[in-house]
């Protein structure tokens, strides 16, 4: 049967297109679903590669699909009421101490609670555990290092571990020795030491806004205070609302996640991480950068480290593997610039050294390859779910929630209508099986009660469809009081 009329006056691209449109409204292809090469279609429609090509880029330039380089062109989700920034009604904060602990406690437990499908949780690497791949590696570990294996480690890690690291931020122009990087338990360790390493108790901390809870509370625990930043729901940190923040405020660093932040997926472009860097070393104020989902980036490249742009030595990277790898082994890293012999007192103080067993695990995780092929395959999937599950939202709650289109990590961030408080509707979610992030929890002055954070690093299941589905009908009922 030919699918293509040659002899219409339509031109042969704009009938590719019009067929991808029915594909899609016959449920052929749904959201995040990859289309035919262009090969593949241009043989099975009879046309040529060019025109294929053709149809696909108006496509692309509609907004129906995207291209994920040396991959191929995948199905956008379709009338989703993108989350826009809204800068004009960004109302400035002072200084402030968290609020809401007993909630966020609430949300760590939900994660916990048996038949709970928990979407509250940031766990990017369960969409594509490497369990299998890691289990064999340290086995081999195990048969090397026998008793060694439960033994101290040097205080800063193992050698091996920290030169592959340095190694990847070379391959970034990132001019980092292994001898400048500490191992710790964890991204929040690193950060806590860079914390101490630049502030004291009392200090002023500035975070974006929205700030991942995590950072807030271990702010909090060494007796600081947060002042928020109005941050950009595509491009990260404002700089003009930060400069106002430095000369309106005694702020004594920087906590920011310019690579994919957590919650908003929103992303700096390099120049806008370079300028950002010159800011604050304009002023002397060092940068504490988070960059656990740097390789978690929905773009076609990596975005470069801010330590890249440092001229001073202001910049303090933090990153780990527990989102890109093994959360459970809780290994993390910290370079800490002009700060590094502070930071290796301070974890010496503060835990001695960091479990070996994991470290060599990983290393040879590094080494073998395999863990950049498990990168590329879980960047894919998580892209995949985002988009599967912003169609998925738009089908099942209410037509005025609106969406973020991540630039990367495993989270969206929702708005719902200014009435609906979701601190209220998390704990009748819970009583249905379902959590989420109750958005005041990421803001330490009370903002974004009327948001929630979504997890989409899950494996999709019939569960997942089910949890958002029941989530959708509680958002209705709320929106409709």
């Amino acid at each position: 049967m030919q699918l293509l009329d040659k002899s219409s006056s339509n031109f042969l691209y704009q009938q590719v297109i019009d067929y991808v449109e029915k594909q899609e409204k016959k449920g052929v292809f749904q959201a995040g679903d990859k289309l035919p090469s262009l090969r593949k279609l241009s043989k099975q429609l009879d046309i040529s590669v060019p025109t294929v090509k053709q149809a696909y880029i108006e496509l692309e330039r509609q907004g129906a699909i995207y291209a994920r380089p040396q991959s191929g062109y995948y199905m956008k989700a379709k009338q989703v009421r993108t989350l826009l920034p809204m800068r004009d009604r960004w109302l400035h904060s002072s200084p402030a101490e968290l609020q809401c602990r007993s909630l966020i406690e609430q949300v760590y437990a939900a994660i916990h609670l048996p038949n709970t499908v928990a979407l509250g949780l940031s766990n990017p690497v369960n969409t594509h555990p490497p369990d299998k791949a890691l289990s064999r590696l340290m086995k081999g570990v195990l048969s090397r290092v026998s008793e060694k294996s439960v033994s101290y480690g040097a205080v800063n890690g193992d050698s091996k571990l920290r030169l592959n690291i340095a190694l990847r931020y070379q391959e970034q122009g990132v001019a980092v020795n292994y001898d400048d990087i500490i191992i710790t338990n964890g991204a929040q360790e690193a950060l806590s030491i860079a914390l101490q390493c630049v502030a004291s108790k009392g200090d002023v901390i500035a975070v974006e806004s929205p700030c991942y809870f995590g950072q807030l509370e271990l702010i909090e625990s060494l007796g600081m205070k947060v002042v928020e930043v109005y941050t950009c729901t595509e491009n990260g940190v404002c700089s003009k609302e930060l400069e106002k923040v430095l000369k309106k405020h005694n702020v004594k660093a920087c906590l920011f996640t310019t690579t994919v932040n957590n919650p908003l997926g929103s992303l700096m472009t390099n120049m806008e991480r370079k300028e950002l860097v010159e800011l604050v070393e304009k002023y002397n104020i060092p940068l504490i950068e988070d960059e656990v989902y740097s390789e978690l980036y929905f773009t076609e490249e990596k975005p470069k480290p801010a330590e890249l742009y440092s001229k001073k030595g202001l910049v303090l990277t933090c990153s780990s593997f527990s989102k890109t790898a093994a959360p459970g082994y809780r290994i993390g890293w910290l370079v800490a610039g002009k700060y590094e012999e502070k930071a290796k007192g301070i974890k010496r103080a503060q835990s001695c050294s960091t479990a070996m067993l994991q470290q060599w695990t990983l290393s040879d995780y590094l080494m073998s390859g395999e863990y950049d092929k498990y990168l590329q395959v879980l960047r894919r999937k998580l892209q995949y779910n985002s988009e599967r599950m912003r169609a998925l939202i738009t089908e099942q709650f209410p037509t005025e929630v609106c969406i973020s289109e991540p630039k990367g990590g495993g989270v969206l961030w929702v708005r719902c209508r200014s009435h609906v408080d979701t601190e209220k509707l998390f704990h009748e979610a819970i009583e249905n099986g379902v959590s989420f992030a109750p958005g005041i929890i990421f803001s330490p002055s009370g903002k974004y009660n009327n948001f929630m954070r979504i997890s989409f690093g899950v494996q999709w299941s019939d569960e997942v469809v089910k949890a958002i589905t029941t989530l959708g009908g509680i958002v209705k009922k709320y929106s409709q009081k």
